[in-house]
């Protein structure tokens, strides 16, 4: 039996309750008039102000995983972890082009999901659906990652009974937060995760200006810190203070391919289209970048486990338990609580976004689209409930059946899957000049690239989907296979749609006119503008 951190431990269980009665609570929240509707369990009524979606986006955005996984791989890889940082600068000023863009149309014509724009606007129901399903099977790995952070976190605070304890009581604490999860999920749509972000994001940054000042403090400072990694990163002859001439390519594109592939998961799309204005949108855009400051602290928690000791000497040392047993070595055990509340919170919010964005998908582009075309509202609530639990356990049995490295890995190519729906996405909302099977075919030629090219790469861990990065074709370089699969998915999408076009190929029709790219909510030009008076 492992030893548990009980100070530790009843703080994190007194945020977990209080994170559920707010997650239940949320139901109440600006109840709507008619809770039978898509509209209000999966996008909250389309009525989030400025604040509200700037903490549902951070909730949303900067997961569990990133508390975990972004430390890790500085700690693991030291400079090349930082890429995180700058993709998330890059990803800002890119998305203020097009979220507003796609907000606008959206609100106009009702679409729910991305996959509902691309159907709109192109006519056609095959790429609709591929998009649908591209997104679907991108969230997937991702939000069992969520349930690895709370699983690593569980470790460190030595639930479960420990490796010689049967399977059920070694994974009965991820039962439990599990079952909370799907249950105020399932009761309460979209306000749940946004009420309870509130308290997650106050946590998380509480924990990490606490870890930068403090931490450092009992380490001897920075320049110990800074010291101690350079050493182990030489030691170990692999990773450093600084990025080899041979990773700058892998950098570069790695970057670029995160900002861009950002905001195409339908959990980011989820957020922004749940704002009340178009303004909301623009607002957030420019305020998201605290969050990068922020990332920018936490990748620093890597280079102080080292400095800390934490793994050292252990052969095969999972680098996902590093932060966790860093806090744990190193805060006071309440404060610990505290630290792996923000970290168990932060996988709650994020997972129960990604499970409303994957069930919104299937409801409207699977179901209502192909299986039942007739379906009510109420039918496509109902649907979406029942999705969001079936994904939520899908992920579960995903954590519990595979290796964690295979999450990882999965995870990654969740990315490349995603950034291959960009082309039609953000091409499609500023021009209709590509041709609805050019867009198809350079999806597939991205998808079928990029996964077949993932799948060759291994690792000391795994035989297959070993890494991320490959040789650029034509260049040599090695550079992030996602962005080369984006590459080829656009030339194939231009250099068809000019062939189609030629041949005068017939189009689908196109919903969307221009005014509608750039409209407000009706009678609502300004967020705060007050409710119109309804004539008699």
């Amino acid at each position: 039996m492992k030893d548990v951190n009980v100070p530790a431990l009843v703080v994190f269980v007194l945020f977990f309750l209080l994170v559920t009665v707010m997650g239940f609570l949320a139901s109440r929240w600006r109840r709507a008039d008619d809770a039978a509707h898509l509209d209000e369990w999966g996008l909250g009524g389309r009525s989030f102000g400025t604040w509200v979606t700037w903490f549902l986006l951070g909730g949303d955005l900067y997961t569990a995983y990133t508390f975990v996984a972004v430390p890790a791989a500085v700690y693991a890889t030291g400079a090349a972890g930082f890429f995180a940082v700058p993709y998330t600068i890059i990803a800002y000023p890119l998305v203020f082009l097009f979220l507003p863009r796609l907000w606008s149309v959206s609100r106009v014509h009702g679409y729910v999901t991305p996959a509902d724009f691309v159907r709109g606007r192109y006519g056609s129901r095959p790429l609709s659906l591929v998009i649908a399903l591209t997104g679907i099977l991108a969230t997937m790995p991702y939000i069992a990652l969520q349930l690895v952070g709370i699983q690593a976190v569980l470790d460190v605070l030595g639930l479960g009974g420990g490796a010689d304890a049967n399977w059920f009581v070694k994974d009965l604490p991820l039962f439990l937060a599990f079952g909370v999860l799907a249950a105020y999920t399932y009761s309460s749509g979209l306000r749940a995760p946004a009420l309870i972000a509130f308290v997650k994001d106050a946590l998380v940054y509480i924990v990490i200006i606490v870890a930068v000042i403090y931490i450092p403090l009992r380490l001897g400072g920075y320049g110990h810190v800074f010291d101690a990694a350079a050493a182990h990163f030489k030691q170990a002859k692999a990773g450093g203070l600084t990025l080899p001439d041979n990773k700058q390519w892998t950098y570069a594109t790695l970057g670029i391919g995160s900002a861009m592939a950002l905001f195409m998961y339908p959990h980011s799309v989820t957020g922004v289209l749940a704002s009340k204005s178009r303004n909301t949108v623009r607002r957030n855009m420019a305020i998201m970048p605290a969050y990068s400051l922020m990332l920018g602290l936490l990748a620093l928690l890597g280079f102080m486990a080292i400095a800390a000791g934490v793994g050292s000497g252990v052969k095969g040392y999972n680098a996902q338990l590093s932060v966790p047993q860093l806090f744990a070595n190193m805060f006071p055990d309440w404060f610990t609580g505290v630290a792996f509340a923000a970290i168990g919170i932060g996988a709650l919010v994020p997972a129960a976004i990604m499970s409303i964005a994957a069930a919104n998908l299937f409801t409207r582009n699977v179901y209502k689209e192909w299986l039942k075309p007739a379906a009510t509202p109420a039918d496509e609530t109902r649907v979406a409930k029942l999705v969001s639990l079936l994904v939520k356990v899908g992920a579960l049995v995903f954590v519990l059946g595979m290796d964690k490295q295979a999450a990882i890995n999965l995870q990654l190519l969740g990315g490349l899957w995603i950034l291959q729906t960009f082309v039609a996405i953000v091409g499609g909302l500023f021009t209709r000049w590509f041709h609805h099977w050019a867009l198809f075919a350079g999806w597939a030629a991205g998808m079928g690239y990029g996964t077949w090219t993932a799948y060759g790469l291994a690792s000391p861990a795994t035989k297959h989907f070993g890494g991320n990065a490959a040789e650029i074709p034509g260049i040599g370089e090695i550079g992030y296979i996602g962005m080369t699969a984006f590459v080829l998915n656009l030339v194939v999408a231009v250099v068809l749609t000019v062939v189609l076009r030629a041949l005068r190929t017939p189009d689908g029709p196109d919903e969307t006119k221009p005014s509608d790219y750039s409209a407000e909510a009706a009678g609502d030009e300004r967020e705060n503008a007050p409710e119109p008076v309804a004539a008699h």
